[in-house]
């Protein structure tokens, strides 16, 4: 008889045999879509061969998400199967908000094909056919997918390692290979839309073949989905390419692809998050510093990028000598920290850094802001001691939470663990790993694990922003290091006098600042509050007569530190007003031969309209506390 393992269930102690399934210990709650035990995801029904806590995981939770998502391209490459039995099949992952797969045909489908392949989906769905978990052997695998002419699986077969776990998993007439987890069957898969026909390369080489990749989604309920689609319709309205250009904020050039010409109203937004960055950071003891924007090669050997992230460096090859343009500033934070003898009284020594940074994206992945190959980064590399870890920590995490209020933002929490390729010691990944989860135990916050996806040198805490239509970025990244302070011999003076190594911790709040102003323009609309706002103020006259009148209170609102216009054109008032309206102007100041007069100016604002008039002193006074920067 094996020896039973423990099982933690809704805070309870169950002790039961390996191979006990999570529907045997306690009641699927309903709607359940797999289980996390032991920060992995499983089928519900994958016997579970170790203790451990378990959570069931429904479609509120991203892992559950991604289950459900991915059974749906399992779905969807079935039907095009049935429909084109010629079809080969590529990969099909989930996405943020969806799922693709990657299918090749003799003749490519368009849009057209779309409903069609949608109607044998939901066919399949109604058919309800269990999908089944199956553990192969090499020359197993190779064999059913050769009968079945799927020659990409044959070569994703041959690329696993000899000894392998290889698996693959059957709904009704169609296997697929894959690692899992799913759904229990197709009939949970609820609603579906399939959105759009592309091309792609296999592998992304453009000297493998073309395949076809179709784009979809789904959700648990028809209402859901209807709620989706009518989000993807205003995020269209929303988009920040589209408003930059219409808002007078940046612009793309073909000249310079994947970097952003900043207008002097985009700039002036940017420069307004990096003073809120500064200020939320300097009252919490972090010192900015400047560090260079290329380095030898050497360097990046020593910190492990080069094994890791070489595709991703700018390279220059000048004088017989490689150098690397820089994609993140923590080596030289480690140089800066060696430039002097450290005592345990300098920790924790808290490191920010605005410098550019450059990262090669291939030209089909650049997406406006979203997606450059040149940034900034509110970034910040903490040195603290292993006593110190918790409470940096929980001073991390009180600035995610104030920046993320701050634009009205909720976020999730999600742990990445150690991936393949990890640098260090395992003794060191485990430890680190257990440090991020009691730190978020002691918050009290809840979060998901998402196996495999942290940094090559350590694990991670990604925070996922939701903004205004629901959507989830990930922006701010916490990482716990105790690699990089070992490659560079990092060391401090403790209080016995011996030399001691520090802890890392690396961390960006609002992530790239490019790519984040980007989700502000689209999570407002362009409608930026006021502190943020690139004009805050723009004055109207309604006639010539009040010119001097009115650029005399512009020169009293630019004293006193407010961004303002004066649109002196000779248009009416009416157009001058929903001119500012639709450039998004926060403050309208209307004045007429009775302001003054009597010195007052008649107040609008983009929400609320007309709000009378009002003495200047006393506007000059609300608007100047109203717009001062947060924090």
């Amino acid at each position: 008889m094996a020896l039973a393992v423990q099982f933690e269930v809704n805070g309870e102690q169950v002790e039961r045999e390996p191979g006990v399934r999570a529907a045997d210990l306690t009641a699927v709650p309903e709607g359940a879509l797999a289980v996390w035990v032991n920060g992995q995801t499983l089928d519900l029904s994958r016997p579970l061969m170790e203790g451990g806590q378990i959570q069931f995981l429904s479609f509120q939770d991203s892992a559950g998400r991604h289950v459900f998502r991915h059974s749906s391209a399992h779905l969807l490459a079935q039907a095009v199967k049935r429909l084109w039995p010629e079809a080969k099949l590529g990969t099909g992952p989930a996405l943020e908000d969806g799922f693709y797969y990657d299918i090749w045909l003799p003749e490519p489908l368009t849009e057209k094909d779309l409903p069609r392949i949608e109607e044998m989906m939901r066919q399949i769905v109604q058919e309800n056919y269990p999908i089944e978990r199956v553990e192969l052997s090499r020359d197993h695998a190779l064999k059913i997918f050769g009968e079945r002419g799927e020659s990409f699986k044959e070569e994703i077969v041959q690329r696993i390692p000899e000894g392998a776990v290889i698996s693959a998993y059957r709904q009704g007439e169609f296997i697929d290979l894959c690692s899992g987890p799913h759904l229990p069957s197709t009939g949970r898969i609820g609603a579906l839309k399939l959105t759009q026909v592309s091309g792609a390369y296999w592998r992304g080489d453009e000297k493998n073949p073309m395949m076809t990749r179709i784009y979809g989604t789904s959700f648990p309920d028809q209402a859901s989905l209807d709620q989706h689609l009518e989000r993807i319709e205003e995020a269209k309205l929303r988009d920040h390419r589209k408003l930059g250009a219409q808002l007078d904020l940046f612009t793309f050039r073909e000249e310079a692809p994947g970097f952003v010409f900043w207008h002097p109203k985009g700039h002036q937004v940017y420069r307004s998050l990096e003073d809120f960055s500064r200020r939320l950071q300097a009252a919490r003891g972090y010192q900015e510093v400047a560090t260079p924007w290329i380095y030898r090669v050497g360097l990046w050997e020593r910190s492990g990028h080069w094994d890791h992230y070489r595709d991703n460096l700018f390279l220059i090859d000048r004088d017989d000598e490689l150098q690397g343009v820089k994609p993140m500033n923590c080596p030289g934070h480690c140089l800066l920290f060696k430039s002097a003898t450290r005592s345990y009284r300098d920790l924790p020594w808290r490191l920010a850094e605005y410098s550019p940074l450059s990262r090669y994206e291939r030209s089909g992945a650049l997406h406006g802001l979203m997606r450059v190959r040149g940034f900034h980064q509110d970034d910040a590399h903490l040195f603290v001691r292993p006593d110190q870890i918790r409470e940096e920590m929980f001073g991390v995490l009180d600035l995610v939470d104030v920046l993320y209020r701050t634009f009205d933002m909720p976020y999730e929490v999600v742990l990445s663990t150690r991936p393949d390729d990890y640098m260090g010691e395992l003794a060191l990944w485990d430890r680190a790993e257990a440090e991020l989860e009691e730190v978020l135990k002691a918050r009290g916050l809840k979060y998901q694990i998402n196996p495999k996806d942290g940094a090559f040198y350590g694990p991670k805490l990604d925070i996922y922003a939701v903004d205004s239509l629901g959507r989830r970025w990930q922006c701010a990244t916490v990482q716990l290091d105790f690699q990089l302070p070992e490659k560079f011999e990092l060391e401090y003076i403790d209080q016995d006098g011996l030399a001691k190594r520090p802890v890392m911790i690396h961390r960006a709040i609002m992530g790239s600042i490019e790519r984040f102003l980007g989700i502000l323009v689209e999570h407002y609309a362009g409608a930026f509050p006021l502190w943020l706002a690139p004009v805050q103020v723009r004055v109207l006259p309604i006639t010539d007569n009040q010119h001097d009148y009115a650029e005399s209170i512009a020169r009293q609102l630019r004293e006193a530190g407010i961004r303002v216009e004066v649109d002196d054109r000779n248009q009416k008032i009416g157009y001058k007003i929903r001119e500012a309206q639709v450039e998004k102007v926060p403050e309208m100041l209307v004045v007429g031969g009775r302001d003054q007069e009597n010195n007052t100016v008649s107040v609008r604002t983009r929400e609320a309209g007309d709000l009378g008039a009002q003495p200047v002193a006393d506007y000059l006074a609300s608007i100047v506390e109203r717009a001062r920067i947060p924090g």
